[in-house]
């Protein structure tokens, strides 16, 4: 396999975190007076971190306003309490998971996770679904100054593996790992399965579509670096 490392996005492309994340923003607008708001449409507001979720659900009011700074920050903090409280108990690990991450593992590749959700967050989940030890760098969404689609925590996950963008591919649900990898220079597959803002993967700049984890582990094993770039 010519890729040495693999960076991967945690929501929608690991585990599937919507039901969570939707019960702790439903949370966050019941004890602001608010009505829940169906799962599905909460799973398109999913992809540019927990500020960006949080604006979205206050926004979505009878009177159709936007929050302000503080009340997303109020927000924030209603919801992060929810989150931490229930955080994994109805989150899924997809399929094919398990058996792609061991199978990059047994070629030699190095392991990140890059996501644009919280360190406090990210961290009690890889434990819980004991893959933790797996990865060599977690870069979440309060690591960097940017976060995807921004390239910098993709090139950060790249320095702390100590990798070169052109030696990664990088593996994601949504336009923001799309973004992210294209504008870092790196190979990027996208999972069919996940959120991506609720928008067809298939109308992503992507170097290939795949059915699973597993899957992008053969697919790399297939390819190199030099035969995938555009």
């Amino acid at each position: 396999m010519s890729f040495n490392a693999v960076l991967l996005d945690l929501d929608g492309t690991l585990l599937d975190t919507i039901p969570d994340l939707a019960a702790a923003a439903n949370a966050m607008r019941h004890d602001l007076g608010m009505s829940p708001l169906d799962q599905a449409l909460l799973a398109t507001y999913v992809g540019k971190g927990m500020k960006v979720l949080v604006q979205k659900t206050l926004a979505n009011n009878p009177e159709n306003t936007s929050p302000d700074e503080a009340m997303v920050e109020q927000g924030l903090a209603i919801m992060g309490k929810h989150y931490l409280r229930i955080n994994g108990d109805g989150t899924r690990m997809y399929p094919g998971v398990r058996e792609g991450l061991d199978a990059f593992a047994a070629a030699g590749c190095k392991l990140a996770i890059v996501t644009n959700k919280p360190t406090e967050f990210t961290h009690p989940l890889l434990e819980r679904f004991g893959i933790a030890s797996l990865f060599s760098a977690v870069v979440c969404g309060d690591t960097c100054a940017q976060k995807k689609p921004h390239p910098m925590p993709m090139l950060y996950a790249c320095e702390q593996l100590g990798t070169q963008p052109q030696q990664a591919l990088a593996i994601g649900d949504s336009v923001n790992d799309a973004l992210a990898a294209r504008a870092a220079g790196i190979t990027v597959l996208a999972v069919p399965y996940g959120y991506n803002e609720g928008m067809d993967v298939r109308n992503l700049q992507v170097d290939d579509i795949v059915s699973t984890i597993a899957d992008a582990a053969r697919w790399a094993a297939r390819h190199t670096t030099h035969s995938t770039r555009t």
